[in-house]
């Protein structure tokens, strides 16, 4: 399991949805800029404070993995380096260098050194069991020519040579110098991953990515459970002994933490979501799927293996112990149809990609296609809104002219090195002198990401850059007077980068500008880093006092204009969320803490918003009298923005007579000797359970025989027992969790003889 940058608050309980899942370690980058924003300078308090992270983790008895990087990529600003590196004389990130590798080095022994205080490493009885140094180096290794092979050599002795006592890891290093292990990241390891570089190493895979990271712009991309799941049994059933998942929870990218054009929102798609709560029926099926793993755990050990094809496109994966032991993994990597395979004389049904688990190597305990667990739903409830104009005030942000800057230059400046991201906002502001009152043609080159221009105080266009293209060119039309014309041009950026050789020589910013045919690239410049609202910090209380609000007025066609509110914390304990719907572009604080940047306007190509909720945790909020600031640069409304909280409203779970049942009844055949245990509810089962403190409080649907379709859109068959839902609501209403098995016997009766059964429930948690 990935963790990102939580709230210390959510820890205890993500990490015991996490256990409960099945997850038996969790594992966590070291964030660089974060723990060392300026040289020096370290913060390891409040939500920084990765000792008491993974000292959590070993409170709930798991164990962890350190991803120390330190450049970590993960769609974070900068890839994780701190941007003071960018200012060191003679340095080249990421490759042979002597001023980075001393850098580097420091860093990586400062955090290693912290563990071994706390004796956190497994060498001396603590929870980190793995540690990475480096990230997906090889996919850019060649742009260093002859310094990358060196630096990775040296990279793997330096680690070691701390001597942790525990193994070390590079992920898409197919050389990882011997001893540290070389792991794959990806989707689809078990197809993809060429194996250990040597044999005395495990097969692992660092990141198998549960969905995968939105952009601005972007349409989301879902990964199903089923595909999840097939891929790792197909990765343990090919001798995989450590499969992470990136990620299991994603969480928010809060304040400016996001890398390029990339969503607050992170892998909201998670078996954990993003506000922490449990999405199913990724967790349920994957906490199904580990389960049936460890019923084979001991056989697996043995690793006496033997591989076998039972069809054109099937295997056996089959692996036997020293007492009898048996464990299999039967495949199917037909893409279209279903198979029925021969295996030690007994018939097998595989669905279409799927693989089933035989923990005895005779009965199914799992079948990666077979979705026994419930499906949930996700509500989002409005707690209160900003609908009144008394609810609001304002501040517009002063559009600076030349003559009121203190940055002048005779050259146009590169954004990055000039505000040394401390904001995303950079003001270029010249003056002109201008014979006639008519209109012209402004072109503008900028190399990322947004671009506002203003002539004499109005706007007079904007443009941007995308994920995949960050320089655009603004061009437009403007309105020249007779005399001295002001331009201002607000160069806006959207994270650093966080992927890519020569990351130090990135640049953003405006790069050309031209009037008509009057190049002014070369010409006197004023300059102002960030906006006067944030040099204020006017979404604190204290900053808020130094300027003068105004009254709401609406509607406004203002660009660049701070609102203010003040609204008091939802009741209850469901997460909440900002629904900024209704505004464009901007960022928004609660209380003096950024819940991250926000881009309505950047729609995606079927028309959506990227993102709409924020997130607000309410370890943010008060009871009473939070101050809520919101930044917007274009001309979004408040007024439609809302308070909400979110839950799960709805849970339904579907089998079918060919479900296996839940591997959590499993029983072998000897402790059925052993302890004649008979266990007849050992059947197909719908396992329905409502969040904490939410009870089942009515059924929606509910059908046994033949229902048509499944949980997202459904109908009874031809064959239906129309009392399933009185049976149902008997044994399910009022009660946090029901299970109600897919069983003639159960209901009383067979409605129609010659037909497979299936079961449907569709229930409503109140």
């Amino acid at each position: 399991m990935e963790e990102m940058w939580l709230l210390a608050q959510m820890w205890p309980s993500l990490i015991a949805k996490a256990k409960e899942g099945g997850i038996d370690v969790i594992q966590t980058y070291v964030f660089w800029n974060l723990h060392e924003p300026k040289q020096g300078q370290y913060d390891f308090n409040g939500r920084n404070d990765i000792i008491g992270f993974i000292k959590q983790i070993q409170s709930q008895g798991l164990y962890a993995c350190l991803r120390i990087g330190p450049f970590i990529e993960s769609e974070w600003t900068y890839g994780g380096l701190p941007f003071w590196l960018h200012d060191v004389p003679g340095i080249v990130f990421r490759s042979d260098n002597q001023p980075f590798k001393y850098h580097m080095q420091r860093f990586v022994t400062k955090i290693v050194n912290m563990m071994k205080s706390e004796n956190l490493y497994a060498s001396q009885g603590g929870p980190i069991i793995l540690s990475q140094i480096e990230n997906e180096y090889q996919t850019v290794e060649a742009a260093f020519h002859e310094k990358g092979p060196p630096y990775v050599r040296w990279a793997a002795k330096m680690a070691v040579g701390l001597q942790t006592g525990v193994p070390w890891v590079m992920c898409k290093q197919d050389d990882a110098p011997d001893p540290v292990i070389n792991a794959c990241n990806g989707m689809r390891c078990g197809e993809t991953f060429k194996g250990p570089n040597s044999p005395n190493k495990p097969s692992i895979w660092t990141e198998n990515w549960t969905s995968f990271y939105q952009v601005y712009g972007g349409e989301p991309y879902m990964r199903s459970a089923k595909d999840i799941a097939f891929h790792v049994a197909l990765f343990i059933a090919k001798k995989g002994s450590y499969v992470n998942y990136y990620m299991y929870h994603g969480g928010t990218n809060f304040g400016r933490t996001a890398s390029a054009f990339i969503l607050t929102s992170y892998y909201d798609q998670a078996p954990l979501d993003e506000y922490g709560l449990i999405r199913e029926p990724k967790w349920g099926h994957l906490k199904e799927l580990h389960a049936a793993i460890k019923l084979c755990s001991k056989t697996l050990l043995t690793r006496a293996h033997n591989t076998f094809p039972l069809g054109k496109l099937q295997q056996a994966y089959v692996f036997t112990g020293n007492s009898g032991e048996c464990a299999a993994f039967l495949v199917n990597n037909d893409n279209r149809k279903h198979s029925t395979v021969l295996f030690r004389n007994c018939s097998y049904e595989l669905p279409r990609k799927s693989i089933s688990i035989l923990p005895d190597c005779k009965t199914v305990a799992f079948n990666t296609d077979k979705v026994s667990t419930q499906y949930n739903t996700r509500t989002i409830t409005l707690s209160q809104n900003f609908d009144s104009v008394e609810r609001w005030e304002e501040y517009r942000e002063v559009i600076p002219n030349f003559d009121k800057t203190s940055l002048k230059a005779e050259v146009l400046l590169e954004h990055w090195n000039t505000t040394k991201d401390e904001t995303d906002y950079l003001w270029y502001t010249f003056r002109f002198q201008h014979n006639s009152f008519n209109t012209q043609l402004l072109n503008v080159l900028s190399y990322g990401h947004v671009l506002h221009a203003f002539v004499n105080g109005e706007l007079t266009g904007s443009a941007h850059g995308n994920h995949k293209n960050t320089s655009f060119t603004l061009e437009n039309t403007i309105h020249l007077k007779n005399g001295i014309n002001d331009v201002a041009l607000l160069s806006v950026t959207v994270g650093l980068q966080d992927s890519g050789a020569h990351l130090e020589r990135k640049i953003a910013g405006v790069r050309r500008v031209r009037i008509q045919d009057t190049y002014f690239t070369n010409y006197n410049w004023g300059y102002q880093v960030g906006l006067f609202g944030e040099i204020l910090q006017i979404y604190t209380n204290l900053g808020s006092s130094k300027v003068k609000w105004s009254k709401f007025r609406s509607p406004s066609h203002q660009r660049l204009t701070w609102y203010k509110s003040v609204f008091n914390a939802p009741a209850g304990e469901d997460p909440v969320a900002l629904n900024l719907n209704s505004m464009r572009k901007g960022e928004a604080w609660i209380n003096g803490q950024s819940i991250g940047r926000y881009w309505v306007s950047f729609r995606t190509s079927k028309g959506n918003p990227s993102q709409t909720w924020y997130n607000i945790p309410r370890s943010f909020l008060k009871p009473t009298g939070n101050l809520l600031v919101v930044l917007e640069e274009e001309e979004g409304n408040p007024m439609g923005i809302t308070i909400d909280t979110i839950a799960i409203s709805k849970v339904c779970g579907h089998v079918t007579s060919s479900h296996p049942p839940p591997v959590s009844t499993w029983v072998t055949q000897n402790q059925r000797r052993d302890t004649k245990i008979n266990k007849p509810g050992r059947r197909p089962k719908v396992q329905l359970n409502c969040p904490q403190g939410r009870n089942i409080s009515s059924i929606l649907f509910a059908s046994f025989g033949n229902p048509v379709g499944d949980c997202e859109s459904y109908a009874t068959g031809s064959c239906h027992l129309s009392t399933t839902k009185v049976i149902v609501e008997r044994a399910c209403k009022g009660k946090m969790e029901c299970y109600i098995p897919n069983s003639n016997r159960y209901f009383g009766g067979d409605p129609c003889p010659d037909i497979p059964k299936a079961l449907l429930i569709d229930a409503q948690c109140t």
